[in-house]
């Protein structure tokens, strides 16, 4: 150690040591950083990035060297021989392209540090390559203690920063991979020149057709220069496409793939600029609140591509008659919501409203059939009866469904005694407890693998078989679940019956179960499934819990915590309703989930809508980058199927496999007696899941 300090300190010039050090770490961040970019690359831009990144990586390893040996203080004449100098730089490039290439082979294997190793031995052959072709008035001796040495912290140190970018832990690991990297270079030097031994020989005399350090001066200096410019225009090209491509993907996540309008998240994240910002005291916050009446009769007379053009159709003119001020966005299949930030009276919203429902009530054509549909509208307004956002939007809905009662295309304002409604739902949750205890909950649907088809297991999808009611769809009783608080109570019953049943199959099918967002913040959650695992005696390898974005972006160190719990258990995280949320890669860069599950709404349109496409494709890229699997949700025809086979799309549920059914209608699967592709109908189409089961 005491040598190698020697010859850093002693045997080089100070001067040519900073200079050194500068460009060993600029082009070691710039390496890593381009590395990083061969990994998520495929095809021809892979290459291109690969070709960079050596190229790069090998021009900083051979100038951080010969500036250093500029630098290196010798009793005799020296030069450099031009053809082994040359060959150096050949050598640097050439194994460096190499190693990055093996170690962006595979994402999770042992390549990734073989292909380190590789980068770290060729800084090795570029240094004694280069001092084959340092001439002297002399002759060079070699401790093979250093040489060695240098060979085994250059392989180490190499293998290291391509595993830091290949098995990232952290968000700082890119910074370990650069400074390991410069470690592999430094040290491979140094400890290799403290090895090296220099005896003046009168009789030796160096060749006449050497580079003297003046010319070497210029060819290093050009290739930093050359180095420094691909670099800079790399990094600005980098940050434009990467900035366009965030752009693009926030622009995607912010508004509904079918319609192109702003969607729930950029609705409320607009709502909630409104309402913060200072405005004008006369004027008020108008929300109008209303969806499509006989929607549900196009969709099952004419199919979903007339719905679809209904609601494309009717985007587009409410986009058009918003004016200053004014906001609109789709919020749910046929939900809809405007803000106007100008109301001062009455007349301004109810203008607004009326101009919506002229424009909605007006006939949509479609394949010669003249489709027409109408709306009623609720408003509230804010400030006003409203203490804060999520009242803003309840009273707009309370308003909307009292509008609905009276007559189609009817405009109502929120009035306090609308509250009648709340007295109502929570009669329902009363029943809901009831209900529990009779056990008038059940349904499951199956996932079936994309290639093969074959059943990969089953997912709990709540319903409410009420004894008066009939069957009672989700949308109506979880929302008044999770108002209430029985969320809490609903959703242990589900997990621990789900698990009970699972455990008595014959065939070990994995049963995937919703945690709702007031289930993942309660405390008591990881204890619960253990203590659930352990008395039904379900593997915990065959459950997963499906937790949506909203459940834990509330308190991301609590949910990080919950998830790092269960997972300590054995227990599959899968995130659930993936794309309709505004920070998900942000979060998949933060959780360890186990699976995504792409939302409904954006596979239903991946045949017909580009947008759609994008999305999806984009995800399975993302997903495949990070080695997590993705399975795909609402997969109700052959087109979609072969849509995300293509796209690499392992997993798949939706009604072309089979519809939800009961436990008596699961029987030949869990028992291993169904054959592999299930398609029979048992019940009506069950509407979307539950948050909680």
């Amino acid at each position: 150690m005491l040598r190698v300090l020697s010859c850093i300190t002693v045997e080089h010039s100070l001067p040519h040591l900073i200079f050194a050090t500068v460009i060993c770490v600029l082009g070691s961040m710039l390496s890593m950083r381009l590395f990083t970019r061969v990994r998520r690359s495929q095809g021809l831009q892979k290459t291109n990035w690969l070709f960079l990144s050596g190229f790069v990586g090998g021009s900083t390893i051979w100038t951080t060297h010969f500036i250093a040996m500029l630098g290196y203080q010798t009793p005799v004449a020296n030069g450099y021989e031009p053809t082994l100098t040359l060959l150096s730089l050949f050598a640097a490039v050439a194994t460096t392209m190499i190693g990055f290439a093996i170690a962006s082979i595979a994402q999770k294997s042992a390549l990734i540090e073989a292909g380190g190793v590789i980068v770290g031995l060729g800084i090795a052959v570029m240094h004694y390559v280069g001092i084959a072709g340092y001439e002297v008035e002399g002759r060079l001796e070699w401790q093979a203690s250093y040489v060695v040495a240098s060979l085994v912290l250059a392989g180490l140190f190499g293998a290291v920063a391509t595993n830091r970018v290949g098995r990232p832990i952290t968000r700082f690991c890119r910074h370990g991979a650069a400074l390991s990297l410069i470690l592999a270079i430094v040290l491979t030097h140094f400890t290799g020149m403290a090895g090296l031994t220099i005896l003046p020989d009168a009789t030796v005399a160096a060749p006449t057709e050497i580079i003297s350090d003046g010319i070497m001066t210029g060819l290093v200096s050009a290739v930093m220069i050359i180095i420094l410019a691909l670099g800079a225009s790399t990094y600005i090209i980098d940050m434009q496409s990467t900035q366009a491509a965030v752009e693009r993907y926030r622009h995607l996540s912010l508004h509904d793939p079918l319609t192109n309008l702003a969607n729930r998240a950029a609705f409320n994240e607009h709502l909630s600029a409104l309402v913060n910002k200072p405005r004008d005291m006369t004027a008020n916050i108008a929300v109008l609140s209303f969806d499509l009446d006989r929607f549900k009769e196009i969709n099952d007379v004419h199919g979903h591509a007339a719905g679809d053009a209904v609601l494309r159709a009717v985007a587009e003119r409410l986009f058009k008659i918003m004016q200053n001020g004014q906001f609109v966005a789709r919020v749910g299949g046929d939900e809809f919501v405007a803000v106007m930030c100008d109301y001062f009276v009455r007349s301004d919203a109810k203008g607004l409203a009326q101009r919506m429902l002229d424009e909605i009530a007006r006939p949509i054509e479609w394949n010669g059939h003249a489709l027409t549909v109408g709306s009623s509208i609720g408003i509230s307004t804010y400030p006003g009866q409203a203490d804060n956002l999520d009242d803003l939007l309840s009273q707009a809905d309370i308003a909307m469904y009292r509008a609905k009662s009276t007559a189609t295309n009817s405009i109502c304002f929120y009035e306090p005694s609308m509250d009648q409604a709340a007295r109502e739902r929570n009669a329902l949750a009363s029943e809901m407890r009831e209900g529990l205890a009779r056990g008038e909950f059940e349904l499951y649907q199956q996932q079936n693998d994309t290639v093969t088809r074959d059943i990969v297991g089953l997912e709990v999808l709540l319903r409410w078989r009420h004894p008066a009611r009939g069957y009672i769809a989700p949308v109506e009783f979880i929302p008044i679940a999770e108002k209430t608080g029985f969320i809490i109570e609903l959703g242990e019953w589900v997990l621990r019956a789900a698990c009970a049943e699972a455990a008595t199959w014959k065939n070990p099918l994995r049963i995937a179960v919703n945690v709702a967002p007031q289930q993942l913040g309660d405390n008591r959650l990881p204890q619960i499934v253990h203590q659930i695992l352990l008395e039904t005696g379900l593997p915990a390898a065959r459950l997963e819990i499906e937790i949506t974005e909203s459940g834990i972006i509330a308190d991301l160190q609590h949910a990080l915590q919950a998830i790092r719990r269960l997972k300590a258990l054995g227990v599959k995280v899968a995130m659930d309703d993936y794309g309709t949320g505004c920070s998900s890669l942000s979060t998949l860069q933060s959780f360890p989930f186990d699976k995504i599950k792409i939302d409904r709404a954006f596979v239903d349109g991946v045949v017909t809508n580009k947008q759609s496409a994008a999305i999806v494709r984009s995800t399975l890229i993302l997903a495949a980058s990070l080695d997590i699997p993705v399975l795909a949700e609402g997969v109700e025809n052959e087109d979609h199927i072969d849509f995300l086979r293509r796209e690499g799309c392992l997993q798949v549920q939706g009604f072309l496999f089979g519809k939800p059914r009961p436990r008596s209608g699961i029987e030949a699967i869990v028992t291993g007696e169904a054959p592999a592709v299930q398609q029979e109908t048992v019940l009506a189409p069950a509407v979307k899941k539950s948050a909680a089961a």
